[in-house]
């Protein structure tokens, strides 16, 4: 079973960028769809960014334009950017892998890291 492990968040001011990173051990990550999702206190799981085998990029409507999926497949990880940061960005942010295509909705989703923490102060 393929094993993710994110890493990357921290704190930061608003209108600043941090990336994120989500390596995989286990099974050819090339052979998964990517996704971000994120979850802030007391409310779900949300999707952010998702990124097709073939890297084709899907995003939410509140992160287009300042988010950036990608993925390096030598490397086994994929990346998210994270620009023009706002305080309701803050969550913890979870990346998960899924055979297939790339979806918007993580119950679609079979593997899950950790999560790490992002918090964007004003």
């Amino acid at each position: 079973q393929a094993r993710f492990v994110e890493s990357g968040g921290g704190l930061v001011q608003a209108g600043g960028s941090l990336r994120l990173s989500c390596g995989a051990d286990g099974r050819t990550f090339s052979t998964y769809a990517m996704g971000w999702f994120r979850q802030a206190p007391g409310k779900e799981r949300d999707f952010v960014a998702a990124i097709g085998r073939s890297s084709s990029t899907y995003y939410a409507d509140s992160v287009a334009g300042r988010f950036t999926i990608s993925r390096d497949n030598a490397k086994n990880t994929v990346y998210l950017q994270m620009d023009s940061l706002k305080p309701e960005d803050t969550a913890v942010y979870y990346c998960a892998a899924r055979s297939g295509v790339a979806r918007r909705v993580a119950n679609e989703y079979a593997y899950w890291g950790q999560g790490t923490q992002v918090t964007v102060s004003s």
